[in-house]
């Protein structure tokens, strides 16, 4: 009997308390008939299958019940209906938005086998640049032949060829790779095979090509394995195709080639052009890899001392690879997305309490007609639920209208393609959450509705306002200020840091200036006086063109390069004077500076006489000055750069080459005259500056042809205006700054919405009590100016500490504040007024409403 007994409590309590006497005495009196170990077990069974489906077909009714009467409800209160789905519907798709996002870059594991042991392997110094450098294939070599750490280790290096096929030739992003590389990623070819050692010792001339260049190139053909296409004018077999979801080491790459024999040898420790990956061991940590890293390191520096430079070594996951300042960036859009969640969750609350106030005579009708508790509770709770559902049913949607331009938050460095989705998990979150906004912000407004059930809540009339209730009410509008007051205090400062950015001098004039790519293929070009003789027959035509007033070639624009950093020995000054330090090294074609609108501050530009004749000369930035030659002429000093004696010939002004973020290193401008034969592709000059008046449609053609009448196989790539480049380098932060602002300008009018509704809500239960002042003598404005004084009160109570969390969190993400004081009194001022006002105006409007009513209609006002 005790097991039926809690069986019975399967049914509804209003189904127990009718009908759970008689079950009883039913079950104990076919229980009295049945005798036998077996019958008795069937007995037992038989009843629990029928109470067990009677208890669902009791749960069934009653739910069909309450949905059909939360139905009506809701049809009879539109507006309550629509605002409460919306009000949802922009919390939870906020955070579902958020959440995919941050998922897709923290949490979901990269296409790879075992992606967690796959780790980058880069030179770390923390001295003056404070960052992390790529390394030599010296260096790699000695990685690979002395740590422990790791499985396997391979290294790449990222370029681009000219690929010759059907129609025009085109430049295509390459990875030049060891052997060991891609089996690393523990991926395998979809058709092909991949290199091997052999042929990587051989330097065998093959390729492995990404699945879209297979389609868009050879029309998914399946016999293009063992065929042979031209790269960069050179007959290269086809040995592989990758996956169609494979994007290593960027999202762009299409072709893989083995890195030359030549260039693995390089024995030059300080040309750090090379990226080294490696699998950790099974049981390796990390932590572990670093520390043996840096061991092997620091016995590398003894052996080849570099004076006071240490290499050092870092050694991080392949997921992790990401800038700080991308992952602050994400970390404050999940926090402006909870408090989206926390505005919203708070307004719902406000609705569901202020709908059960108005609907507390309803229930205390149906309470005094036999309802219990628990029926008047779930009755509610399925009408909460209901209105979570249709809300996150509208939030899913709206997140899925909102990641096209969520994307583009995901850092570029992360070696995927696609783009995030809204997958199971993302969706089970969104239902999760879903779940807790109806069941958490039900239940208070339901338990509350049904707290008092007796005949005196009858009599209550407006007097219901008070208490408890006005506590629970003043609460909510004191979270809603908060949560406010810190999104746009954020917001505000990371809008103003976007506008101090926009506004940094970078140092060159990037107007009227057209960029593109003109990269001279390996081997044709080997040869410095032919790549010279192309630089300046294209640069001649071009200067032609009417509209055209300078042209120039450098090796990589400022603000889109990254590496280039070298060692600077100056070579009249004792070494002890000077601490080793390092310079961005660029090679350029005379006119470079005039066609950036860089000033020559003293001496002379590069000119067409600094050949491999003439001793090495170079140009140098300001900062380069102020740095080794501190107050001194520095016309015709020497130094050593790149392992050569260099003079300086000239001294230009200092640019933002790696973004106005960051005050850029000293800068080398060198002749492009000034270059070895056979030298790494990375010495040539390949992008091309045209200083004109003249519209892209006009001058790009134009360009094109003078190129291929040149060279007919030279394709041209990277077009764009010099001012889109530099826009490019804060577009990221801007699209952030746009998601954040969007999020705080929701949030700030769900609350001023919710407050508002709040206090007018509040002062109509006080309309009774209003009457009655003004009955007693009370002066209009003495009723508006206490009510206001009141919503002053929340409005400060919000607000200081929504400054304090706000000032904490401007402490935490500051590198994004590209110098703004994260107490910037004026953004602080400016919120909390605008919140301030906010809450006042809340009060202010229904109170001069409610004064406005004759004192005998407000006695006779009811709840």
């Amino acid at each position: 009997m005790r097991f039926h007994s809690l069986l019975l409590r399967l049914y509804p309590k209003s189904f127990q308390n009718e009908y759970g006497h008689e079950m009883r005495s039913v079950f104990k009196a076919g229980r009295r008939e049945v005798s036998g170990v077996l019958p008795v077990l069937l007995f037992y069974l038989e009843s629990i299958a029928e109470l067990v489906q009677s208890a669902a077909s009791a749960h069934r009714d009653i739910l069909q019940q309450d949905l059909r009467s939360s139905f009506r409800l809701f049809y009879r209160s539109p507006a309550f209906t629509i605002t409460a789905i919306v009000v949802t519907a922009l919390g939870i798709g906020a955070n579902t938005a958020a959440f995919s996002i941050v998922d897709f870059v923290f949490i979901r594991q990269l296409p790879y086998a075992d992606a967690d042991h796959i780790v980058k392997l880069m030179q770390g110094t923390g001295g003056a640049m404070g960052a992390t450098n790529q390394t030599a294939p010296a260096l790699y070599r000695d990685w690979k032949a002395t740590a422990s750490s790791f499985s396997a280790m391979g290294a790449y290096y990222g370029s681009s060829v000219n690929l010759l096929g059907k129609g025009d030739p085109q430049r295509v992003d390459r990875a030049a790779v060891t052997a060991s590389l891609l089996p690393i990623l523990g991926v395998q070819p979809a058709r092909g095979r991949f290199f091997s050692e052999t042929e990587e010792r051989t330097g065998a001339r093959e390729v492995i090509i990404s699945y879209g260049l297979w389609q868009s190139q050879f029309g998914s053909d399946e016999e293009v394995v063992g065929r042979s296409m031209l790269l960069d004018g050179n007959p290269t077999v086809v040995v592989g195709i990758m996956p169609p979801d494979f994007h290593f080491p960027s999202r762009e790459t299409a072709v893989w080639t083995l890195i030359p024999p030549e260039e693995s040898n390089d024995a030059d420790r300080t040309n750090t052009y090379w990226v080294a990956l490696g699998r950790l061991r099974t049981g390796t940590t990390v932590e572990q890899a670093n520390a043996e890293m840096n061991v092997i390191a620091g016995h590398l520096d003894e052996q080849y001392p570099k004076g006071d430079v240490k290499s050092g070594v870092v050694v991080f996951r392949l997921r992790d690879e990401f800038s700080t300042q991308s992952r602050l960036l994400l970390f404050a859009l999940s926090g402006a997305a909870v408090c989206v969640l926390l505005i919203a969750c708070a307004n719902l609350a406000n609705l569901l309490l202020a709908r059960a106030l108005t609907r507390q005579r309803e229930l205390l009708v149906r309470s005094a007609l036999g309802a219990g508790r628990e029926r008047l509770v779930r009755q509610s709770m399925t009408e909460s639920l209901l209105l979570a559902i249709f809300g996150g049913a509208f939030g899913i949607a709206l997140a899925y209208a909102a990641l096209p331009l969520l994307s583009r938050l995901v850092p570029n460095s992360l070696p995927i393609a696609q783009s995030p989705t809204i997958d199971f998990r993302v969706v089970l979150f969104a239902i999760a959450l879903t779940a807790l906004t109806g069941i958490g912000f039900g239940v208070l407004p339901a338990w509350r509705s049904a707290s008092k059930l007796d005949l005196s809540g009858l009599r209550e009339g407006a007097r219901s306002g008070g208490g408890r209730r006005e506590r629970a009410r003043s609460i909510l509008v004191v979270v809603e200020v908060m949560a406010s007051v810190v999104l746009l205090i954020s917001s505000g400062l990371l809008m103003r840091a976007l506008l101090k950015l926009q506004d940094v001098d970078p140092g060159f004039k990037a107007e009227s200036v057209l960029t593109l790519r003109t990269a001279l293929p390996l081997p044709k070009y080997d040869s410095t006086a032919l790549r010279v003789r192309f630089y300046r027959d294209v640069l001649t035509e071009i200067r032609a063109i009417p509209g055209v007033s300078s042209a120039a070639y450098i090796t990589g624009l400022p603000m889109s390069m990254t590496g280039g950093i070298w060692p600077v020995v100056p070579q009249d000054q004792p070494s002890a004077s000077v601490r080793p330090s390092g310079a961005s090294s660029r090679y350029v074609t005379p006119g470079f500076f005039a066609a950036f609108g860089i000033p020559v501050k003293l001496g002379r530009d590069i000119s067409d006489d600094d050949d491999m004749s003439k001793p090495y000369v170079a140009v140098v930035s300001e900062s380069f000055v102020k740095k080794f030659w501190p107050n001194q002429n520095p016309l015709g000093k020497n130094f050593k750069f790149l392992n050569v004696n260099r003079t300086v010939i000239g001294v230009v002004g200092d640019i933002r080459v790696r973004g106005p973020e960051r005050t850029s290193e000293p800068q080398v401008y060198q002749s492009d005259q000034q270059v070895r034969n056979a030298q790494s592709s990375f010495f040539y000059p390949k992008d091309l500056v045209i200083r004109s008046t003249l519209s892209t449609a006009t001058l790009v053609p134009a360009v094109r042809r003078i190129v291929q009448r040149i060279d007919p196989q030279q394709p041209i790539s990277n077009v764009k205006m010099l001012s889109d480049v530099v826009g490019d380098v804060t577009a990221a932060r801007a699209v952030q700054v746009r998601v954040l602002s969007a999020f705080a300008a929701i949030a700030f009018l769900l609350a001023a919405f919710g407050i508002h509704g709040l206090l007018a809500f509040s002062v109509s239960q006080r309309q009774r009590e209003i009457g009655v002042r003004l009955a007693l003598g009370a002066q209009r404005g003495e009723i508006v100016r206490m009510i206001v004084r009141r919503g002053a009160v929340l409005a400060l109570a919000g607000v200081i500490p929504g400054i304090v969390i706000a000032y904490a969190a401007g402490r935490a993400m500051q590198s994004l504040l590209a110098g703004i004081n994260p107490a910037d009194a004026r953004t602080f001022a400016a919120a909390a007024l605008l919140c301030g006002v906010m809450t006042i105006l809340g009060s202010v409007v229904p109170t001069m409403r409610a004064v406005r009513v004759d004192p005998a209609t407000a006695f006779r006002a009811e709840v």
